[in-house]
């Protein structure tokens, strides 16, 4: 056939060439896009995610000791502001570009500040001197100047203060005050004299330069009663040299910030193990602290489980566009079948036939797999490889060929018929395909996920083999049903139901039914994995925050319990205590009884399922913490399985109570009973394994020790967290000056959590953005794509029922009589494929789960995949959705056909 011969036979069969030149120009699209739209979703995610981290956690921070230098010290600020650079180029690579800002500082040991202008009152207070690169362009002199003199005419260093730190001890420039270094006995073994220059303002508090520890900008706090109150003052080269020059010991710092937008996703692997090479590799005489791997890892982890998320998703999309393009094939071949049979007749081979075919696809197919790419590719990211597109192409062009030549052979005949008997080569397909699934799911549960960051081929192809099995199951056995209903049919009065189901009963529309499973399990995957997620999210904040607002700290007093019940829209409150590092006795003598450090948590039962049945959150209260015990019986506790076990061993914590075991609670010793195991309760961490919850005791009025609560649960509509901080603050300090204790540390402001803030931080940052984009193309593709491949099945024996149709009109089938044999024809056919597409769909995310690494996406709580009432209503929307698509579309195809001239002009027609 010649070139204009070809493009003449495009054009008569312009729509078939059409329909085949869409379904490639989508599937080179998706090749394309989907990688693209996910790069660039995954950077996204990366840099939010790196941004949201404290800053400290981003610093990689050298340090070297305080030590008095050496020789001159002169040049002490500067003389190892060099390894700024020298440290940053033994960096591996990956770390080396991923850093941002960086500073250098040189800082002398603290030492006690005296002196006519520091008040009694103030307390104790020592000073350090910082000289820091590139400090003076960060600030603005609101008073005084800056000290770049260095040293005053009568010795005294000169130096800086923050407008926040001088403002709070009352110093301004020209104050002055004497440093010095303490021996053991508090007498002064080195001193220098001070002079205040200078009170500086930051131009931008929240740059970076500010945060090194201890900040130049507050007054740190003292950590113990009786202990300084740390400040740091800043000062120019001189000034530090003339420090260092009287023997002041003097340390270094050199500080890199990782910047999150130079860390892009292929670097998170090479950043993880080249901050461990730092680590082990540090120069002698340098301490290093990085934190910045935490997050890193946990981020891979989640990433790598997305991108198999999306894998699975895609190869079932694929797989759908590549069943429907082979449908749009054969239903062009068939079509043409005539044209075929006459070239044979004519003395044809079988390679005429393949050049005609391969003529007239490759004028279309390899332009839309063009443009598809070139489409994907204005798409920000970067995209999938080119031979992957020109595969599809050349797949997609060889199609309508391969196709025509299986048109051109066999007769005509009735291949839809229930008794006809199966190929051997079908069956044998369809038991190879059985089998395979099969043994596909049984390996990949065996060897679970691959996390190397590669598409998983094994955990790509089994879903596909298992909704293809699972069709190829659901078509052999659903005639069999229409069968039987067909006998009963048949000795009713009317032809419509019998007609109607002895039709259905025809599976003759095997390959486009595959197909519509295939599409429906791929969006109901999606649809069933979302909601587990989002389950598991919702669980994993109900795990944190088993109420609606909870509260950390150290010992409240008591009364702010009421206190907290007071607020506005506080509807119930639960006091909680927890204590770390409890070691289990033998006795109330406090024998020690072979058991490690245990996790106690006291909770006043009543009260915890008060405050979780008005919040409105799933959590059960055992039975044995609604108990009321006074601690002089054993207490029944919930052991974790693993603490259980080293008190069987121990001999201890008996059902009994015989033989309790003692914990030290606050200084009460209480005795206690295992009175059942739990793998997990709210409020511990599932990194825990060893933990003991108890019911909250009830102590004689004259107990030497009465319990304070270290938190608290709430539950309330639209509680203020700024107003509950205040209170809890309160209570806290109330109890450190009521509740008798001198000497110790002073308490850390306590902890807010809201469980709307967990929730929106479990779902609002990492990968989201690409679980959402992955979830969205699924979802709507599978049922665009389901829905469009119901329509090759109602096509695909379009013409025989046209032929019965016309037939039976002309015996005196009314319109409304053939709406209804319409409908139960096509009743089963849909709901067949949709409800077999949904089950598996649904059943595919029980089968992976333990494999692809869902937990990732929710905080470490295990993903608990189940039917959602939604999705069922979900499943029976797009059932009837789809019944009326194909009533639709086979209403249009008879319209369009004639049904009187398909009468007239026979069989092949």
């Amino acid at each position: 056939m010649s070139l204009f011969a070809a493009v003449r036979r495009v054009r008569a069969y312009g729509g078939q060439f059409l329909l085949l030149a869409v379904l490639t120009l989508v599937t080179a699209l998706l090749i394309t896009g989907v990688p693209r739209v996910a790069d660039r979703l995954t950077g996204q995610g990366l840099r939010e995610y790196l941004a949201a981290q404290p800053v400290a956690r981003r610093d990689l921070t050298y340090t070297a000791e305080d030590a008095p230098l050496r020789g001159g010290g002169a040049g002490a600020a500067t003389a190892r502001a060099g390894e700024l650079d020298s440290l940053q180029e033994r960096m591996p690579p990956a770390v080396r570009q991923a850093v941002g800002e960086r500073w250098y500082a040189a800082r002398t040991l603290f030492g006690r500040m005296t002196g006519p202008d520091l008040r009694a009152d103030q307390g104790l207070l020592d000073l350090s001197l910082r000289f820091m690169s590139g400090i003076q362009d960060a600030v603005t002199m609101v008073e005084g100047r800056w000290p770049e003199a260095g040293v005053t005419g009568d010795g005294a260093v000169e130096l800086a203060l923050a407008d926040t730190v001088a403002g709070r001890l009352g110093l301004h420039a020209g104050s002055r005050f004497q440093l010095a270094i303490l021996d053991p006995d508090g007498k002064p073994m080195l001193r220098q004299k001070l002079a205040l220059v200078g009170v500086f303002r930051p131009v931008d508090p929240r740059d970076g330069i500010w945060d090194a520890l201890p900040s130049m900008l507050r007054l740190t706090p003292p950590v113990k009663d009786g202990q300084p109150t740390l400040l740091v003052g800043a000062t120019a080269a001189p000034g530090f040299g003339a420090m260092a020059s009287a023997g002041w010991p003097v340390g270094f710092s050199w500080r890199y910030r990782i910047a999150p937008d130079r860390v892009a996703p292929g670097d998170l692997q090479p950043m993880v193990e080249g901050l461990a090479v730092l680590d082990r590799t540090r120069p002698a005489g340098l301490a290093f602290t990085q934190g910045v791997d935490i997050p890193l890892r946990r981020f891979a982890e989640s990433l790598a489980a997305a991108r198999t998320l999306l894998a699975v998703i895609a190869a079932g999309l694929l797989a759908t566009l590549a069943g429907l393009t082979l449908l749009a094939a054969r239903l062009a071949a068939r079509r043409r079948r005539t044209e075929y049979v006459l070239i044979r007749a004519r003395g044809g081979s079988t390679g005429a036939v393949l050049r005609r075919g391969l003529a007239e696809s490759a004028l279309v197919l390899p332009l839309a797999a063009g443009a598809g790419w070139l489409l994907g590719g204005l798409l920000p990211g970067e995209g999938a490889e080119l031979h992957w597109v020109l595969l599809a192409g050349v797949l997609a062009t060889l199609l309508p060929p391969a196709t025509a030549l299986t048109a051109g052979r066999g007769g005509g005949g009735r291949a839809d018929l229930v008794g006809a008997r199966s190929t051997a080569v079908r069956l044998t397909v369809e038991v190879t395909v059985l089998g395979v699934a099969v043994l596909g799911a049984f390996l990949l549960r065996r060897r679970g996920l691959t996390l190397d960051g590669t598409v998983d081929p094994l955990l790509v192809s089994v879903p596909v083999l298992l909704a293809v099995a699972a069709a190829l199951v659901a078509l052999r056995a659903y005639p069999w049903p229409l069968r039987l209903l067909s006998r009963a049919a048949a000795r009713a009065r009317g032809s419509v139901a019998f007609l109607g189901t002895a039709r259905a009963g025809r599976a003759a529309a095997t390959g486009p039914l595959v197909v519509v499973v295939l599409a429906v399990a791929t969006a109901a995957f999606c649809g069933v994995v979302a909601a587990g997620i989002e389950t598991g999210r919702d669980r994993a904040a109900v795990r944190a925050v088993p109420g609606d607002v909870l509260v950390n700290g150290e010992r409240f007093a008591p009364d702010t319990t009421e206190a907290l019940a007071a607020l506005p829209g506080v509807r119930a409150v639960a006091p909680l205590l927890l204590v770390t590092g409890v070691r289990p006795y033998v006795d109330q003598a406090g024998r020690f009884g072979g058991v490690g450090d245990t996790r106690v948590l006291l909770v006043d039962g009543a009260r915890f399922a008060e405050v979780a049945r008005a919040a409105g959150v799933p959590v059960t209260v055992p039975d044995p913490l609604r108990v009321t015990a006074d601690g002089s019986t054993p207490l029944p506790a919930l052991v974790s399985p693993a603490l259980a076990e080293e008190f069987a061993d121990a001999g201890l914590a008996d059902r009994d109570g015989r033989r309790p075991a003692w914990l030290d609670v606050q200084g009460n010793r209480l005795p206690v009973r295992t009175d059942a195991t739990v793998e997990e309760f709210p409020l511990l961490d599932r990194s825990v394994t060893r933990f003991v919850v108890l019911p909250w005791p009830t102590l004689p009025a004259d107990a030497p020790h009465q319990l304070a609560p270290t938190g608290f649960v709430l539950a309330g509509d639209r509680v203020d967290p700024a107003g509950v901080a205040g209170v809890v603050d309160e209570g806290q300090r109330r109890y450190q000056r009521i509740g008798g204790v001198t000497g110790g540390e002073p308490p850390r402001a306590p902890e807010v959590l809201t469980r709307s803030a967990v929730r929106a931080e479990l779902g609002g940052s990492g990968v989201n953005g690409l679980l959402v984009f992955g979830f969205s193309i699924g979802a709507v593709g599978g049922g665009a794509l389901g829905l469009l491949a119901l329509a090759f099945a109602v096509l695909a024996g379009a013409r025989s029922r046209g032929q019965v149709l016309s037939r039976l009109r002309t015996m005196g089938l009314s319109r409304r009589q053939w709406r209804g044999l319409l409908l139960v024809e096509l009743t089963p056919l849909v709901l067949v494929s949709v409800l077999t597409g949904a089950v598996v769909g649904a059943l595919l995310p029980v089968l992976l789960t333990p494999v692809l690494g869902l937990p990732a996406f929710t905080g470490g709580v295990a993903v608990q995949v189940r039917f959602e009432p939604g999705l069922v209503a979900g499943v029976l929307g797009l059932a009837l959705v789809a019944l009326g698509f194909a009533v639709a579309v086979e209403a249009l195809n008879n319209r369009r056909m004639r049904l009187g001239e398909v009468l007239r002009l026979g069989e092949e027609s």
